[in-house]
């Protein structure tokens, strides 16, 4: 796998544009501080790019499979550049509507970029090596998270906005760049300039391929869990600095995450190598329901960090094996409408659970909002797997042979 340029190409890829989207996010944030005084109109300007990125998905799920996967993550590529470009307007004009269009189109190209990254991924290793490459993709995203918010905020110290947005335009110009260095001629790529026959359909198509495959809808379902924690990921982080009266545990709580979810990556393929991806998911979602119920301890610096340090663990091993789980179970055709669909789901949901953690804070507090997730997840773990048992009994039933 290491020998392959193109597994290169991605990982670099995905490091270049983590690097340039997180340090526009830092100087986004920073704009909004700036020229938006009300926090419901900046929530409000966020959530029209990521509305925007939801009502584009069914539609760029069907290019996804109909196009070259080469040539949509190159067309995505120069959105995002002519993205920057509203922002440099935004700050010359300090005009937020600017920023409106900059969001919107940001989101537009993501919306197109990532199920195709998704979709791309088996088209260039081998299906013993998808998980290995979905952790390690992973832990350069995290990495470049990491890097880029804590580069971000040093340059805002010293350096202007606009120039903040020159180094992630700089960003997308490379990534742009080595985008166009991809070689994608496995068999089975639909990128040749032949769409293919199986699926010119949208997304009615694939839920109806969807009805046909329990096992996928089930793991669809359980990505709910690990949402859960990280929809509110921001907002319990404060709170438990508010509970402790406790501004630097913010620091460590992010270091404790952010350290186990990069450790995840390197034992991830360990982990499976006994057993089934749905075993091994089955456990993850516990781990995580564990680490949900064991911020109820959140007054106390331990039980906080070792809650957000349980959960990037346990996160960190789930989101590469669910990713595998799908691009081994759905066909490759209906890759990049499966993708699209995903990210829908997750941006749709993502929003529901902010919303409704900041609801709950505000009710009921940290410790108890984390108990109801906590058991809310292992609900949802439980049916899982008797519907998994059930099914697996059922199979075992129709395979016997009939002796009568």
């Amino acid at each position: 796998m290491w020998s392959n340029r193109n597994v290169w190409i991605v990982l670099a890829g995905e490091f270049i544009a983590g690097l340039g989207l997180w340090t526009s996010i830092i100087a986004n944030l920073e704009f909004m501080q700036r020229h938006v005084p009300s926090d419901f109109m900046k929530s409000l300007i966020l959530f029209v790019g990521l509305l925007a990125g939801v009502l584009i998905s069914p539609y760029a799920g069907r290019v996804i499979d109909r196009s070259s996967k080469k040539h949509v993550l190159l067309l995505s590529g120069v959105g995002r550049i002519i993205s920057v470009g509203f922002m440099f307007l935004a700050l010359h004009f300090e005009s937020v509507w600017y920023m409106v269009l900059f969001a919107v189109l940001l989101q537009i190209s993501a919306a197109f970029y990532f199920p195709t990254l998704q979709a791309v991924i088996p088209l260039i290793v081998n299906e013993k090596d998808l998980l290995s490459m979905n952790a390690v993709h992973m832990n350069a995203g995290t990495v470049a998270r990491i890097l880029g918010t804590t580069l971000a905020g040093l340059m805002l110290t010293v350096m202007s906005l606009s120039t903040l947005y020159t180094v992630s335009l700089g960003a997308y110009i490379v990534l742009l760049g080595s985008t166009w260095l991809l070689q994608l001629q496995k068999p089975g790529e639909l990128g040749a300039g032949k769409p293919s026959q199986r699926s010119s359909g949208g997304f009615k198509e694939m839920l109806v391929l969807l009805r046909s495959m329990p096992n996928v809808k089930r793991v669809l379902w359980m990505t709910i869990i690990p949402t859960l924690f990280i929809g509110g990921f921001n907002l319990m982080v404060i709170n438990v600095s508010e509970l402790q009266n406790d501004p630097e545990i913010k620091g460590w709580l992010y270091a404790a995450e952010g350290i186990a979810f990069i450790v995840s990556g390197f034992i991830v393929r360990r982990l499976s190598e006994n057993g089934s991806l749905m075993s091994r998911l089955f456990i993850c979602s516990t781990v995580i329901a564990a680490s949900q119920m064991l911020l109820f301890f959140g007054d106390s610096k331990l039980g906080a960090i070792g809650s957000f340090g349980l959960f990037g663990l346990a996160a960190g091993c789930f989101i590469p094996m669910a990713g595998t789980f799908f691009q081994k179970q759905v066909p490759k055709e209906y890759h990049g409408r499966f993708f699209s669909f995903r990210s829908m789901l997750d941006r749709v949901m993502f929003q529901v659970v902010l919303l409704g953690t900041g609801l709950l804070l505000d009710l009921i507090g940290l410790q108890f909002t984390a108990l109801l997730f906590g058991a809310v997840s292992l609900t949802l773990v439980v049916y899982f797997f008797a519907k998994e048992a059930a099914s697996a009994e059922m199979n075992k039933k129709k395979q016997a042979p009939d002796i009568g």
